[in-house]
């Protein structure tokens, strides 16, 4: 029987389960159907689990029917809003309120029904005074109802809300038991949803839209790729003078150097079946699933033979073994073990061609590197000065740019940057234009995008007063102690425009792409870096010195370091002093490095750096005080403009001092690039 109901309206409210409308019947309550379905196993489960506890399973499932009917639970439901909107259009007849006003099974007139009586739910925010204000103004029924629970539903509502934790573990325990080859190990009879099956994605007819003349300023890798498509395409040619094709590829390169643009382009050159794959995903928490995944990838590869299998981040799982905690039964060993099988195991894998890309190749396994698993180590460096003119015509093919902008001149003011560097470099300086309402791209918005770059975001620029003028003379003790210093780069522009974390920058340009650099060039910078400082305390004196230059003190030392220690351009010798684990990754190996130098080794090299950080500091103060006038004057200039370029600061400081041969800019080499 269903549970009495206390009327709030004038008239009397029947129990809720004894309500219809309109002649519509009332729908059976959905708790009660999928209990009804339940199969006899699981109600024998059930009852073999409550039996201890002293409940029957036909008792606790009257008393939850009952509750269910009490509460005359609807599959429909309403939002809120709609029902205040239906209250105000007088189409709300009657409301029963459930769970101390928090939940209202409304009889409402629905015109999408075509003005029937629909019976919903609705979520009540709670029972407020105003709502119910308006139920009596609407002349409207409604009733509260409470909840009696009797024992038997509060039991099977605890039981309820435990099942499912309590299900989740068990299978859980299951899956690790059955993981760990008790019940067949992974891919087994019975292992549940298919974690030992590979995730790689197939292609048959591959179609990246990205050929190898979208892949610029890396030729000697495009070549080895290109020889492996056309191996693929004509094999008697190679065949025929006893060649077999590679069996595998690695790409090592740093971040952004197109390692994943070439296997693009491979793929949608070779015509073959294409498998790609990231290495973590081999990785999982069960031992034995990843080994799985490479089992059932080589699976599928030969049977689509010949293909192509790029499996990118490879040192994901093919970092050394025996490093780990786990020593050599971790997952990801046993996965790296299954690779190597299938890579050139007994079986082999003919007519698999597999590629892959890492940026860690020192920390790879020296079992994976051999060859006949990967026949050919293809380096992916930085491109040279033609490189990135070349990979600039390929990102500036769908860009306008202004008849004065020069890609040869781009390229030049971006020595180290990354095919991914100029990439977002030419797309940074689109929505400048873009910004700034123009309709092609300017020499401007290609110096700012470099600027924002490499520097940041531009500041607010500094109002007039002593921090401006400190500012100025240190960013001009920068410029004029580097281009009086015969082998430093020549200055490209001053600025006093914050950028980032400094107020004024100087940027410096190579004149060529520097790949061997000499022990002048690196002093002449170390002096250049202690302009700035020099310039403070000479002009305003040794007690105003400011932390402006703390960044420029950590990359001197940093420079005069490595020249003592890595290059051996010191007294000490031409020796190496850094020993291999120092430059590894393995934060252990450089931790026993620097624990294995002796104490009278390392009070030499701090010694040698000191001398050179010195003498370089003498020679900039040297050049602030031989030029204090030209200096004063260069920063009136810039003070003005905020920033002069190049020509400008070379123009003034020439009616001052000579500057060195070595150091001249000839007119006609445009003074643009970045900071050295």
């Amino acid at each position: 029987m269903a549970p009495p109901s206390t009327s709030l309206a004038a008239k009397g409210v029947l129990p809720f389960s004894a309500l219809t409308s309109s002649g519509v019947t009332q729908r059976p309550v959905s708790v009660t159907a999928s209990l009804d379905k339940t199969s006899d196993a699981r109600r024998k489960f059930l009852k073999l689990a409550l039996g201890n506890l002293g409940v029957g399973l036909p008792t606790l499932l009257g008393a939850k029917k009952a509750l269910a009917d009490e509460q005359g639970v609807s599959s429909s439901r309403m939002s809120y809003s709609r029902f205040l909107e239906y209250l105000d259009k007088d189409r709300v007849k009657k409301v029963d309120l459930f769970e101390n006003g928090t939940i209202a099974i409304v009889e409402a007139i629905s015109p999408e029904l075509g003005n029937r009586v629909q019976r919903v739910r609705v979520q009540l925010p709670g029972l407020s005074q105003e709502l119910l204000q308006k139920l009596r103004e609407k002349n409207i029924d409604f009733a509260a109802h409470s909840n009696q629970e009797d024992s038997g539903s509060l039991l099977f509502n605890l039981i309820g809300n435990l099942a499912f934790p309590l299900i989740l573990i068990g299978g859980l325990f299951l899956l690790s038991r059955r993981a760990q080859g008790g019940l067949g190990g992974p891919n087994g009879p019975g292992f549940p949803l298919g974690f030992g099956q590979s995730r790689a994605k197939f292609q048959m007819e591959p179609n990246t839209g990205v050929t190898f003349d979208d892949v610029a300023g890396v030729d000697e890798a495009k070549q080895d790729f290109m020889e492996v498509v056309e191996f693929l395409k004509k094999p008697e040619r190679f065949t025929a003078v006893g060649a077999r094709i590679p069996k595998g590829v690695l790409l090592v390169g740093p971040p952004g150097t197109g390692k994943t643009l070439l296997a693009k382009a491979i793929a949608g050159e070779a015509g073959v079946p294409f498998f790609s794959i990231s290495g973590s995903e081999f990785v999982e928490m069960f031992v034995g699933v990843g080994a799985s995944r490479v089992r059932d990838l080589f699976k599928k590869a030969k049977e689509n033979a010949p293909c192509i299998v790029f499996v990118d981040e490879i040192d994901a799982v093919g970092r050394q073994r025996g490093t780990g905690i786990g020593g050599g039964n971790d997952e990801r060993e046993q996965t790296l073990n299954q690779l190597l099988t299938e890579m050139d195991g007994f079986e082999g894998n003919t007519g698999i061609i597999v590629i892959a890309a890492t940026n860690r190749a020192d920390i790879l396994d020296s079992a994976l590197l051999r060859p006949g698993r990967f026949d050919r180590q293809v380096s992916v460096d930085v491109p040279d000065v033609r490189g990135r003119t070349e990979i600039l015509k390929v990102h500036g093919g769908n860009k306008k740019f202004d008849p004065d902008v020069s890609l040869d001149v781009i390229a030049m003011r971006t020595p180290g940057f990354s095919g991914a560097d100029l990439a977002n470099l030419l797309n940074e300086a689109a929505i400048l234009a873009g910004r700034r309402g123009r309709t092609a791209i300017s020499s401007k918005e290609i110096d700012d995008s470099i600027d924002r770059i490499v520097a940041g975001m531009e500041g607010t620029v500094m109002t007039d007063g002593k921090s401006k003028s400190l500012v100025a003379y240190h960013e001009v003790g920068h410029a004029i102690c580097g281009t009086l210093t015969p082998g430093h780069d020549p200055v490209q522009k001053v600025t006093l425009v914050p950028r980032g974390q400094a107020r004024g920058l100087t940027w410096f340009i190579p004149m060529d792409d520097p790949t061997l650099i000499s022990r002048q060039q690196l002093f002449a910078r170390i002096v250049g870096g202690l302009g700035g400082r020099a310039a403070e305390e000479v002009i305003f004196g040794e007690p105003e010195v400011t932390t402006g230059a703390a960044g420029d003190l950590q990359q001197i030392t940093g420079l005069a370091k490595q020249m003592v220690v890595t290059f051996g351009m010191s007294e000490i010798g031409p020796w190496s002093l850094m020993e291999g684990g120092a430059q590894s990754g393995d934060v252990i190996m450089r931790m026993m490095a620097r624990n294995s130098m002796s104490e009278k080794l390392a009070e030499d090299i701090d010694s040698a750096v000191k001398r050179l950080s010195d003498e370089a500091y003498e020679i900039a103060l040297s050049h602030i005080r031989s030029n204090r006038e030209a200096i004063d004057k260069i920063v009136e200039v810039l003070i003005e403009k905020e920033t002069l370029n190049g020509d400008e600061f070379r123009a003034i400081l020439s009616e001052f001092v000579e500057i060195p041969v070595e150091n001249r800019v000839p007119p006609a080499t445009p003074a643009a690039a970045l900071p050295a």
